[in-house]
């Protein structure tokens, strides 16, 4: 697909040779040697994941004893038939989750104010369902985070680095080696500088790069200033790269793109059955205070997109947002737009679902629909940090959606899980499935995380009363606080 740059500009849709399949090598030797090797792999990965298993007992694993739900769901609201408790709070700012076949849990984590990030990882002990070991590795602010069968992958704002999972074969929780660095030489960034990871099942690794800006404009959220033409920005961020999981040393460079457009695309997924690669993405904001936008409108637009990423596609930031209202992608004032006009619009890839706007998506699950109820088989979970930039309007998001799918599409959203007593309580940034088919939610501003259970699953009556307090959602700050979509 032509991207939407000027029509003077060369096109910049990605290298065909770099979206081959991650790994790939041409066939050589006997057949029979090849259909060894592959048993051969086989057995060491079937290996692997045995010691990693036996090693320790664990949060979610399958078959144990099963756990209490805590009093009134430890403040969530979720629906009938499910209940929650809290594995761990006092986490730091946790976002993307991960749970490895024995049960233990990885979060990575953002750092605030110089300190925390790297990597925490939890493992329940006595089977109560809680964290009652914990260790912090790596160092860097992170968001993305994935597992594949020998490694964990980690995405850092600098750098996408993986550890062996051999680290955990003796049963300890953190690597006993450093990180292998797989990709690295990301433009420098304070804004959206978090980067989101999905490993494809092809071994292909997606990594996204959030643009530096809120619409490339010419002077930085300044009161109608247009935007550049082209945007520069789209070169080596605002979109998604393929690179390969396997091959270490790897830099970012502006041939392996898979996808343009997105301005920053934090909640990125592949489906487990299709391989095709999924995100919800974060929409720009400002359209009151740079252009005059009136309140309702500004807290109205744009939508936050979630859209099947195919290979060369491009959604159009920063020339177009997409009004979830009208449902069409529409000029942005910096490039001339009045709030109607399509242009070049026309051209851009329009979503497969729109969520109401400013909700700042972080994190996308597809299910896969072991221990839930029929209807959720084959659907997807995402994880909404919430708004910080609808006022004079209340502020929304705050909760983990469930978007039910038919076949490839998806087909609506309800909400999942979100602050009982305020629904503004909880900044969601992670969601993960455990080897049991439960769900763990994560949430930054509030350093917890909690699991989800069907009512059948969890054992006799609540846990006692433990103090357990809603927590409150932090004060508004410059790409780094409440405001913060990464």
């Amino acid at each position: 697909m032509r991207t939407l740059e000027e029509a003077s500009a060369a096109p910049r849709a990605g290298n065909p040779a770099a979206l081959a399949p991650a790994g790939a090598v041409a066939p050589s030797g006997p057949a029979r040697l090849a259909r060894l090797a592959r048993l051969a792999r086989k057995v060491a990965r079937v290996g692997a994941l045995a010691l990693l298993v036996l090693a320790a007992p664990a949060l979610a694993r399958e078959g144990g004893a099963a756990p209490r739900c805590d009093p009134r769901d430890a403040g969530l609201r979720l629906p009938e038939g499910f209940c929650a408790l809290e594995v761990a709070r006092d986490l730091g700012a946790v976002r993307n989750l991960v749970v490895a076949p024995n049960g233990d849990l990885f979060a990575a984590r953002r750092m605030r104010d110089g300190a925390g990030g790297g990597v925490i990882a939890l493992r329940d002990r006595d089977g109560d369902g809680r964290a009652d070991e914990r260790r912090v590795f790596g160092e860097g602010d992170a968001h993305g985070i994935a597992w594949t069968p020998r490694h964990l992958h980690v995405a850092f704002h600098d750098r996408i680095v993986r550890w062996p999972w051999s680290a955990w074969s003796e049963g300890r929780l953190e690597p006993a080696s450093e990180p292998e660095v797989l990709v690295r030489g990301f433009p420098t960034q304070r804004e959206h500088r978090v980067k989101a990871i999905a490993i494809g099942l092809d071994g292909a690794l997606y990594v996204e790069v959030g643009a530096p800006s809120n619409a490339c404009q010419k002077e930085k959220r300044t009161p109608r200033s247009p935007g550049l033409d082209p945007c520069p920005q789209r070169a080596r961020q605002a979109g998604i790269w393929r690179y390969a999981s396997d091959t270490l040393g790897q830099s970012h460079e502006e041939e392996k793109r898979f996808a343009t457009g997105l301005r920053h695309a934090l909640a990125i997924a592949v489906h487990p059955e299709s391989g095709e690669l999924w995100a919800v993405v974060n929409g720009r904001d400002a359209l009151a205070s740079l252009w005059g936008f009136d309140a309702e409108r500004n807290a109205s637009l744009p939508a936050e997109e979630m859209v099947r990423v195919d290979s060369g596609v491009d959604l159009g930031w920063p020339y177009c947002y997409h009004d979830g209202i009208r449902e069409t992608k529409v000029l942005a004032p910096e490039y001339g737009g009045d709030g109607r006009r399509r242009g070049r619009c026309a051209d851009a890839a329009p979503p497969d679902l729109s969520f109401p706007a400013h909700w700042a998506p972080m994190a996308l699950l597809f299910h896969s629909g072991r221990s839930l109820p029929e209807r959720y088989r084959g659907g997807a979970f995402v994880a909404f940090r919430g708004s910080w930039n609808r006022a004079p309007l209340p502020q929304e998001g705050y909760r983990v959606a469930f978007v039910p799918f038919e076949g490839r599409k998806p087909t609506g959203f309800e909400t999942f899980a979100i602050g009982a007593a305020d629904p503004t309580a909880f900044r969601m940034t992670g969601v993960a499935e455990g080897p049991d088919g439960s769900l763990f939610i994560a949430a930054d501003e509030n350093g917890r995380i909690w699991r989800i259970l069907r009512e059948e699953q969890a054992g006799d009556g609540p846990t006692p009363e433990s103090g357990e307090t809603v927590g409150e959602a932090g004060a508004e700050d410059e790409e780094g606080g409440a405001r913060d979509d990464g």
